[in-house]
C-alpha cells in the first residue's frame, strides 16, 4: 500500500506544471540550507554539554592564573622590564642562576627548541629567563641561546608570583597571550609531550579576539 501510495504522488508531481513543481521543491530548498548550517553548531552544544574526556589532553600542570601584565622590574643600568611588552605572545618562563648549571642549560635548550618546531608559528613565542642573581651569564650561553630574553636580576617579588611544590629553578612556565601564567612543566620534562601542548595552544590562540 505505501508503495501504491508514493508512486501515486510521484505521478501527481510528475503531471504538474514546471512552475508548480519548482515551486514545489523551493518549499523545501530553504530549511535544508538551514538544517545543513545548524547541525555542527548543535553537534558541538550537545558534545559540550554532555561528552567529558576521561583524561585531560595537557601534558603540563595547569595552575591557577596569575596575572603578570602589570609587572615591571628594574634591570641593571637602570633600564625597566614590563612583561606588558610581551602582550600578544606566548611566552616560556625560566628563573634560574646566572652561573647556569646544566640544569639551566637544559631549561634554555628546551624552550629554544620547542619554539623551533612551531615553523611559522615561533614568532608567536618568546623566552624569558628570570636570572634570580647578580650573577652576568657567560657569553657562551648568551650566543647559545639568542633571542631569549634576560631579566636581570629578577626582583625577589616578581619571582614568588611563579608557584612552586619545592622551587621555581625547577619548572619552565607558560604565560597566556594576555599575560597570564597559567602552566608549568616538571623537573625532568618530556620535550615531546611538551611540543604537543604547545602546538595545541597555538593552533586554539589563532581564533582568539581580544576585546579592547
Amino acid at each position: 500500500m505505501r508503495a501504491f501510495l508514493v508512486l501515486d504522488v510521484a505521478l501527481k508531481l510528475s503531471n504538474l506544471p514546471a512552475e508548480g513543481r519548482k515551486l514545489h521543491r523551493s518549499k523545501y530548498t530553504v530549511p535544508l540550507i538551514l538544517l545543513v548550517c545548524i547541525l555542527p553548531f548543535v553537534g558541538s552544544y550537545a558534545l559540550y554539554l554532555f561528552w567529558r574526556p576521561e583524561k585531560l589532553a595537557n601534558y603540563g600542570e595547569l595552575i591557577q592564573q596569575a596575572p603578570l601584565a602589570g609587572v615591571t622590574v628594574r634591570e641593571r643600568g637602570g633600564s625597566e622590564f614590563r612583561f606588558a611588552d610581551l602582550r600578544g605572545k606566548w611566552v616560556f618562563l625560566m628563573a634560574d642562576s646566572g652561573a647556569c648549571d646544566a640544569h639551566c642549560r637544559q631549561k634554555l635548550y628546551y624552550m629554544r627548541q620547542i619554539r623551533l618546531t612551531q615553523g611559522k608559528d615561533q614568532g608567536r613565542i618568546e623566552r624569558v629567563w628570570l636570572i634570580t642573581d647578580h650573577i652576568t651569564p657567560a657569553a657562551a650561553i648568551d650566543d647559545e641561546y639568542r633571542g631569549t630574553l634576560h631579566v636581570a636580576p629578577a626582583t625577589a617579588e616578581f619571582v614568588s608570583r611563579l608557584p612552586a611544590p619545592r622551587s621555581v629553578t625547577d619548572h619552565i612556565y607558560v604565560v597566556d597571550p594576555l599575560g597570564n601564567l597559567m602552566m608549568r612543566y616538571p623537573r625532568d620534562l618530556d620535550p615531546n609531550r611538551m611540543k604537543g601542548d604547545v602546538t595545541r595552544l597555538i593552533g586554539l590562540s589563532k581564533g582568539w579576539v581580544e576585546a579592547k
